[in-house]
């Protein structure tokens, strides 16, 4: 039986402790919302009070540029779904039950991936566990009619607090330990330690404060029947630090920051400008604003007199001209200027076809460590059920990435150029399907319809049209 004490079960991973604020930092810009106001994302006038500080978080507005980022990588990768041959696992009576509920919580197993990538996207990385009930049934048949089989629960970084990685006598790393926060209510942490040997579960007093003698209570001890730790890593883009990834918001989130920082500033620009500030002196009855009315003693000081300040608006401009460079910015570190923009660019199509060629790059890596990570996934549920995977997990390498609107410019100029062909027609024809319709079956349905044609170029078929034949025998 396996005891921890409070000290191993708080430790961090001295990666964790480096990238944790980091994490927080990404989720947040993900979020956005009362969350991002409140972290204090803007930065502090001089003398500037907390409720000052507090009222213009509040009204600044957020432009959400790592939402944006994450969703639409997202959106790319899953356009067209992977490849799966699940091998003999296609037997297998509990596979259709793990697609449509991964979780156990009714998530689909497309849903609980695209969930990981999401995170992954966010985070670097996310890690996955494929565990199964220990409910000890008495034969195969019952763990079929009970539907006791493999399920999957995702963990993001911030809840991965410990790892432990030995290499093998073939070079191949695994872990040895694995300490996971599974909830945290009110300062009682539950803790799940996974071993080769056992996994054992924890109730944790006052778990962040480090001084605390309170004890931990074993709520759950079972040993680990796969002999091994069922976690699965998916990297978003891998660094030199192994359970550590690269996050797509490394420095959009940072750019984001210092738009919303440039919002408020433009906040408080219009707000001054529309609300000039009334100078005055103590004895004089004044006040600002439409309809006022200034009541000045008449042997009043000519200097005395009350007067508005009003900041100039033509600084606004300059303000905007910098947020869009920012945005620019963040278009560039994506590769999504084509996808992103709000605005006609003028961009010569080398330019665009570079923009997209690294674009599909940046995804078809992406779509690599989806294939590794499902992959893995699969062993681990055929390790579950006592057998092996055989089959196959393929994702997409290239995904189509075109200036649809300048490729049908292109196509139209290249059916009026006048080739005498008929299989130059056709082909023209075909591509121009391809870039009005999104739509694999229907797309072979038109170029069905297209290769059946056999008319020359030039010439069409007329249907007859009732009462013709009639007239020209009358004429005859």
């Amino acid at each position: 039986m396996a005891l921890y004490s409070r000290e191993f079960l708080t430790s961090k991973h001295k990666h964790y402790e480096e990238k944790f604020e980091d994490w927080h930092f990404h989720l947040m810009s993900y979020l956005g919302g009362q969350d991002y106001q409140s972290g204090y994302q803007l930065n502090r006038y001089i003398l500037e009070t907390d409720e000052e500080y507090m009222k213009r978080s509040e009204n600044t507005p957020i432009d959400n540029h790592c939402k944006n980022v994450v969703q639409i990588y997202s959106s790319f990768l899953f356009r067209v779904p992977p490849t799966r041959d699940y091998g003999s696992l296609s037997g297998d009576p509990q596979l259709e039950s793990f697609i449509d509920d991964a979780d156990l919580d009714g998530r689909s197993f497309n849903n609980v991936i695209r969930e990981m990538q999401m995170n992954a996207s966010i985070y670097g990385t996310c890690w996955a566990i494929l565990d199964k009930p220990a409910v000890n049934a008495q034969s195969r048949a019952e763990e079929i009619q009970l539907d006791i089989r493999p399920y999957m629960s995702l963990y993001t970084p911030e809840n991965v607090l410990n790892w432990n990685f030995e290499r093998s006598l073939n070079g191949k790393y695994f872990l040895t330990n694995l300490t996971l926060l599974e909830d945290l209510f009110d300062d009682v942490a539950t803790i799940r330690v996974w071993s080769m040997e056992d996994i054992t579960t924890y109730k944790l007093k006052d778990f962040s404060k480090g001084y605390s003698t309170s004890k931990p209570m074993m709520v759950d001890e079972m040993p680990n029947q796969l002999g091994k730790i069922p976690a699965v890593i998916l990297y978003n883009q891998k660094s030199q630090r192994r359970g550590i990834g690269i996050s797509d918001l490394n420095d959009v989130a940072e750019l984001q920051k210092a738009i919303y920082n440039d919002y408020s500033e433009i906040e408080q620009l219009i707000r001054l400008s529309n609300h000039p500030s009334l100078v005055k002196t103590p004895n004089v009855e004044a006040s600002a604003g439409a309809g006022s009315v200034i009541e000045m003693p008449e042997d009043l000081d000519s200097n005395l007199k009350p007067y508005l300040i009003q900041p100039s608006s033509q600084s606004l401009d300059g303000i905007m001209s910098n947020i869009n460079m920012k945005v620019e910015a963040i278009n560039r570190i994506t590769h999504m200027g084509a996808v992103r923009a709000t605005q006609d660019r003028v961009q010569s199509g080398i330019a665009l076809q570079t923009e997209f060629q690294l674009l599909n790059a940046r995804l078809s890596e992406k779509a690599d460590y989806l294939q590794n990570a499902e992959e893995q996934i699969w062993n681990l549920f055929a390790e579950w059920q006592n057998t092996t995977f055989d089959g196959e997990i393929i994702y997409p390498d290239s995904f189509n990435l075109r200036d649809y609107a300048s490729d049908l410019q292109f196509l139209q100029m290249a059916k009026a150029s006048g080739v005498q062909s008929e299989s130059f027609d056709k082909e023209v024809q075909k591509q121009i399907a391809r870039a009005v319709v999104d739509d694999d079956e229907k797309i072979a349905d038109i170029d069905g319809e297209i290769d059946a044609k056999s008319a020359p170029i030039g010439q069409f078929s007329t249907p007859a049209i009732e009462g013709e034949e009639i007239e020209e025998t009358q004429s005859t």
